[in-house]
């Protein structure tokens, strides 16, 4: 089977990279061609054969002459659909299966896949995973950042408060083009075009179930992680958390709460905007951004880990990882985190945002090590879908057999 997977980045980015990029891996290993389609970028690490990408849009960085066209162009681009032409003329894909392709690609490369086929008489099948709520929200996170409050008011449609609340980068000028980007491709009907839609948690897919051109196609199954080999692992003195240092993360309510503890040692390790506020109290380190067997490690050896988020979680890896590597998993009760961990199991949960809440449930898992090693234990038994099963369920999705997949 020729497989065009298609994320606006081709390099390590995110989550939903570490996706694209690993599922790519699994499905190559299983005989299957894959291509990709996306952004070019100096650190683009897989692509196509014909090397057709759109140009790089870099929102952040500097003033350029370019940029004066990028509000049209996040809405609809003829850059996109002719460069992705070209990969659909040369490779000719069974499935094009699409990650985060909004903004820089646009929902215009769907029209162009379905145009081809037509054309052609090559029948494809066009999957999305969906890995934020970019599809009922112009901002993705479903979270207004000027009040750092959790928000579904455009969920059902209504994609003018996006603009009313500056909910796109903090400006209204983005968020007015996230608006119009939002009503357009809903009064085009262009989701309708998606064969199946991946949700990676039950929560995703409630949230997407609010457009109902998008209710009949949505289908749950969890991220796969590689199995890891069972190791007996004397535990250590530190609490940890591991993930990007952001303000939807909850890192600053985290930090705080460490601050009000110094007998408990915290390891951070990651990066992200915040980065210059992790530490300044003796009971925490930053490890930076770590990798492979010194993240295993470090994972492997926490006595539990946190995950404060206070934005709608997907399914973080952070926490199956966690959980893999038997350790338990103080999480936020938001979003898709309660899917994953079992309360006074693998784990426990606690109110999203409560610092005294949180607080009080480090302390208590802290003090308690019986509790904190029977879990542990626990952990060994818990299994998620790793990539020869989530491959299986996939191909049964790539077939068009959605009813035999199962959790």
């Amino acid at each position: 089977m020729k497989i065009l997977m298609i994320n606006k980045f081709l390099h390590p980015q995110g989550g939903a990279e570490t996706y694209v990029f690993k599922l790519g891996d699994i499905l190559s290993a299983n005989g299957h061609e894959v291509q990709y389609f996306g952004m070019e970028h100096e650190g683009r690490c897989v692509g196509n054969q014909v090397n057709a990408y759109t140009r790089k849009m870099d929102f952040y960085d500097g003033f350029e002459l370019s940029k004066l066209t990028y509000p049209v162009r996040v809405i609809y681009s003829s850059e996109a659909r002719k460069q992705i032409r070209r990969v659909l003329d040369d490779f000719k894909p069974d499935v094009c299966h699409l990650n985060n392709f909004n903004y820089q690609l646009t929902p215009s490369i769907i029209l162009e896949i379905r145009k081809w086929e037509k054309q052609t008489n090559h029948r494809v099948r066009v999957i999305f995973t969906a890995h934020d709520c970019q599809l009922v929200c112009p901002n993705h996170l479903m979270r207004n950042p000027n009040t750092g409050e959790n928000c579904e008011k455009c969920a059902q449609g209504a994609f003018w408060h996006c603009a009313a609340s500056g909910c796109v980068h903090g400006s209204y000028a983005w968020s007015l083009a996230g608006t119009l980007e939002a009503y357009f491709w809903k009064s085009r009907k262009v989701y309708r075009q998606l064969d199946t839609i991946i949700c990676p948690s039950r929560f995703m897919q409630s949230k997407l179930a609010y457009n109902q051109d998008l209710k009949e196609k949505l289908i749950v199954l969890h991220n796969f992680v590689d199995a890891v080999e069972p190791k007996a692992v004397q535990k250590k003195d530190y609490v940890l958390y591991f993930g990007r240092y952001s303000k939807e993360k909850g890192i600053r309510t985290l930090l705080s709460v460490c601050r009000d503890l110094p007998d408990i040692s915290f390891v951070f390790a990651g990066s992200g905007p915040l980065n210059r506020e992790i530490g300044g109290s003796d009971n925490i380190r930053n490890a930076g951004f770590l990798s492979g067997a010194a993240l295993e490690k470090l994972i492997r050896e926490a006595r539990f880990s946190v995950c404060p988020s206070e934005w709608y979680e997907n399914c973080p890896f952070s926490v199956i990882e966690s959980l893999m590597y038997a350790t338990p998993v103080l999480g936020a009760d938001i979003g898709g985190i309660p899917e994953l961990i079992e309360n006074g199991v693998t784990g426990e949960l606690f109110e999203s945002g409560s610092r005294d809440d949180l607080k009080r449930k480090i302390r208590r898992l802290w003090d308690d090590r019986e509790f904190t090693d029977t879990c542990s234990d626990n952990c060994r038994k818990i299994h998620f879908n790793t990539p020869s099963l989530y491959y299986e369920r996939l191909m049964q999705i790539y077939e068009g057999r959605r009813e035999s997949v199962r959790l």
